[in-house]
């Protein structure tokens, strides 16, 4: 048998208190994650909402996992709804970080938790037992008691109903984290793109402080790092402080504003 207890570094970090910098790949390409580990991230953002393979391309999703767990960086997954079938796929072929786009209420968060363990607490969770990657094809022992150890699971408020039930939600045992989504916020609220309007400064505030009083991990996006550093002393663990894209546009532009040709 194979000994698979599988460590998840990004959850240990949150855990001890400490703050993981993560990047978004927006090319979805196994060969810039290996990088970005290699370059001493924390974890790597794979996002199936808006773009990328579909949450249920279990290739896709296997050569990106092996690139991230030849560098000890972890992959955070986003799929983009609570749908307990799509978080069962990406677990079982070996994402253990997942966070769930477009959650409502607290069914949703609970679906989605369920679904994502074997056990919840005291009760039976609704992960099904098989014999995927993640169990190294059948062979891992101790799989169901030592997969919940590892799996992590958050959910991101992004619109009003989800605020209006932010107290419950954040009650739901295993809740990995929360992730606040200034942008979507500002949608919801009726002023999109505009994150640093009054009324979005305000919904993210109360998120924020709700989840670190409730003791559930927080995280968001870091536009640089002055603001990266500010949010890890306002209590944020989880902080995104670039993409793929945005690097690539910066250092192409850079290379062309200073061309002398």
């Amino acid at each position: 048998m194979v000994n698979a207890h599988r460590t998840n570094g990004l959850r240990e970090t949150v855990e001890s208190g400490d703050v993981a910098l993560g990047v978004l790949d927006s090319a979805y390409s196994p060969n810039l994650v290996e990088l970005y580990g290699d370059l001493g991230m924390d974890f790597v953002w794979i996002d199936l909402e808006h773009g990328g393979p579909s949450p249920r391309d279990g290739d896709a999703l296997e050569n990106l996992l092996r690139a991230a767990e030849g560098t000890g960086t972890e992959l955070l997954v986003r799929v983009p709804a609570a749908s307990p079938s799509m978080v069962r796929k990406c677990l079982d072929v070996g994402v253990r970080n997942l966070f769930i786009s477009q959650v409502e209420d607290v069914e949703d968060v609970e679906r989605a938790i369920s679904a994502a363990h074997f056990e919840v607490g005291d009760e039976p969770g609704r992960r099904g037992m098989a014999n995927p990657r993640a169990s190294r094809w059948g062979q891992a022992e101790d799989y169901a008691a030592t997969e919940d150890e590892a799996v992590m699971v958050g959910v991101t408020i992004e619109n009003q109903a989800a605020m209006d039930d932010l107290d419950a939600i954040l009650d739901v045992p295993e809740l990995g984290f929360v992730f606040l989504g200034p942008l979507d916020l500002s949608v919801a609220l009726g002023h999109p793109g505009e994150a640093d309007h009054p009324e979005v400064e305000e919904a993210v505030e109360t998120a924020r402080s709700k989840a670190v009083d409730a003791g559930v991990p927080v995280g968001n996006l870091a536009f640089g790092m002055d603001d990266a550093n500010e949010k890890a002393q306002n209590g944020y663990q989880i902080l995104n402080v670039g993409s793929t894209t945005g690097a690539v546009k910066a250092a192409a532009q850079g290379w062309l504003d200073d061309a002398d040709v």
